[in-house]
């Protein structure tokens, strides 16, 4: 559904995740890295040694160009040894259980025949991304994998789906921004035809989503207490009141944050929340809240290598 680009509480879902073994496109050396971009991902490969290994998902709909030119991670990595795969994977607000299996077994491949060593590997998406990136990584680590991540940071991304349900009934009754009753109507359908309504299928939503806040549910990342959890947002009230007409609890800095606090009260104590202010500008100059620029690079590498 490309129809939906920029989107409120984000969303990510139907791109597929190719098996590797896709046939390679280009090898070349560019500024230290060693650049392999293949179907489902490119690779930036320091050409010295690897100290860890930064994985990226994009949101709805980003691929590996979308994400290098909203983040500019590359030079920074490279001052650290650290080596960047920015996935092809999108379109996905929650995964199910064989998607979970082929991207790992997809991951697995890539790292194989790159030679890139699994000890420092860390996962971070934007948006839903970020929820690919949180599934994974606790699919990894309940699988006791290799590759199961140091770290894990996601960027404001719709983690509640409950509350991305409920909060699209408020816009399209709303009907204030065309883009935001777009996207919602499409949710609506989405999550609808997935889960049925929550008011009558809870089970069914806390089945896949991150986080229930309505019930404390946050089982499908219960194996990741012992990983490095960051989660940013930047809660602009006033722009995503002046911009959507959204309240407070329409934004997923509301659930981020709440996610964040019961992880700490149940023991994780790697959980970091961080809420910036107007850091959130797309690569264009437009003014926009949700969006890669909130993430501070140097201190993100800095969490990376400590």
């Amino acid at each position: 559904m490309k129809k939906l680009i920029a989107i409120t509480l984000l969303v990510t879902t139907v791109i597929s995740c190719n098996s590797a073994g896709t046939e390679k496109i280009e090898s070349s050396e560019n500024h230290g890295f060693q650049v392999e971009m293949q179907d489902d991902y490119e690779l930036f490969k320091p050409t010295k040694s690897i100290e860890s290994i930064l994985v990226l998902f994009g949101g709805f709909p980003e691929n590996a160009n979308d994400i290098k030119r909203e983040f500019k991670i590359l030079d920074k990595a490279k001052e650290n040894g650290i080596a960047v795969v920015f996935m092809n994977y999108n379109q996905k607000l929650w995964l199910e259980e064989n998607e979970k299996q082929n991207l790992a077994e997809n991951l697995n491949n890539i790292f194989k025949e790159n030679n890139l060593p699994k000890t420092s590997t860390y996962f971070g998406g934007f948006s839903s991304g970020g929820n690919v990136a949180l599934l994974i990584s606790d699919f990894l680590a309940q699988q006791n994998s290799e590759m199961t991540p140091k770290g894990v940071f996601v960027v404001d991304s719709p983690i509640d789906l409950v509350a991305l349900y409920k909060s699209s009934e408020k816009n399209v009754e709303r009907d204030y921004s065309a883009p935001s009753v777009q996207e919602s109507k499409w949710l609506l359908e989405t999550l609808g035809k997935k889960f049925g309504n929550p008011n009558n299928n809870m089970s069914k939503y806390e089945n896949y989503s991150i986080f229930t806040s309505e019930t404390n549910n946050f089982d499908n990342i219960i194996n990741l207490k012992n990983v490095k959890i960051r989660f940013y947002t930047e809660p602009d009230t006033l722009w995503w009141k002046k911009n959507r007409m959204a309240d407070f609890d329409q934004m997923n800095a509301y659930y981020l944050e709440q996610l964040s606090d019961l992880l700490k009260k149940a023991g994780f104590k790697q959980v970091e929340y961080i809420a910036t202010e107007n850091k959130g500008y797309r690569a264009n100059g437009q003014r926009h809240p949700h969006s890669w620029s909130i993430v501070d690079k140097k201190e993100l590498i800095e969490w990376v290598t400590e």
